[in-house]
């Protein structure tokens, strides 16, 4: 999978700019006498057609203005934003600190009923205990500089986790061998994160697969996303989430959550790896 905006994003930004072009061939403009109208730059008007520049809620207001369509802005303006929301930066959502993030997805975590999470570095949030989450939102916070609220972030990590106790939820959860090695924290906290994840697996909720260094594999490692239902799919990358909800590309994801399953290892032999993983340290 590419690390950059999903084509769900770019199709999304694509049809929000041949709206625009449209409203304009109909009111008999050139994008020069819009950009006229708009007091804009003329090469303005041909990025936003073109979809290279992403048009703000203020240009969206003046491109309906100058073309005689005000009624049309709120309507565009609404599909601008969610083209926005597909591709949502971290810097941007993290601005005041983790806390509000943390918090953003318990609607999501309640309606939905099967996730199907898949972490190549770092263990699932569902699943993390409060010293490691401690000490990997400490450690994402001095690496963008935001606002230091991790005690209250972790506090919202954790309360959000009570899905995997309350209602009718269902988790695959499937990490690489490399998430039980890789130290978030000190010796300490990382022996009681690989406890809590033995604990985690008596759950009936719960299915946790380990996919180990020595397996056999067709389905390379990607990088972390989880699966709500078939609804959506949120992809994180260093610098922003990318959410997927074109059922094609839904689709795709889920296709490579079952290719990873069938390389993984469960019940038992899981237990072992994550053993190894305790003494090793």
């Amino acid at each position: 999978m590419p690390s950059s905006p999903s084509s769900s994003v770019q199709e999304a930004r694509r049809n929000l700019a041949n709206r625009l072009r449209e409203i304009r061939l109909d009111a008999g403009l050139t994008g020069r006498e819009l950009a006229a109208r708009c007091d804009w730059y003329p090469s303005k008007a041909s990025r936003i057609e073109n979809a290279v520049t992403p048009p703000s809620d203020e240009d969206i207001r003046a491109w309906c203005h100058a073309c005689g369509v005000d009624g049309m802005a709120p309507d565009l303006i609404a599909a601008s934003r969610s083209a926005d929301s597909m591709y949502v930066e971290w810097r941007r959502v993290q601005r005041t600190g983790l806390r509000r993030l943390q918090e953003s997805y318990v609607p999501l975590f309640e309606r939905t009923r099967t996730f199907r999470i898949y972490c190549s570095n770092v263990v699932p949030g569902l699943l993390q205990t409060e010293a490691y989450a401690t000490a990997l939102l400490s450690a994402i916070t001095d690496f963008r500089g935001t606002p230091n609220d991790v005690e209250a972030a972790v506090r919202a990590r954790r309360a959000r986790s009570r899905v995997l106790y309350e209602g009718d939820h269902r988790f695959a959860v499937l990490v690489e061998e490399t998430v039980l090695r890789h130290r978030v924290g000190d010796e300490e906290t990382m022996a009681g994160q690989l406890g809590h994840l033995l604990s985690m697996m008596s759950l009936p909720s719960v299915s946790l697969g380990v996919i180990p260094f020595a397996a056999s594999r067709r389905m390379w490692m990607v990088e972390t996303f989880s699966a709500y239902d078939e609804a959506q799919v949120q992809v994180e990358l260093l610098t922003a989430a990318v959410n997927v909800t074109a059922p094609g590309e839904v689709g795709e994801y889920l296709k490579a959550f079952g290719a990873l399953a069938d390389v993984a290892v469960y019940g038992a032999e899981a237990r072992a790896l994550i053993t190894a993983a305790i003494d090793a340290l």
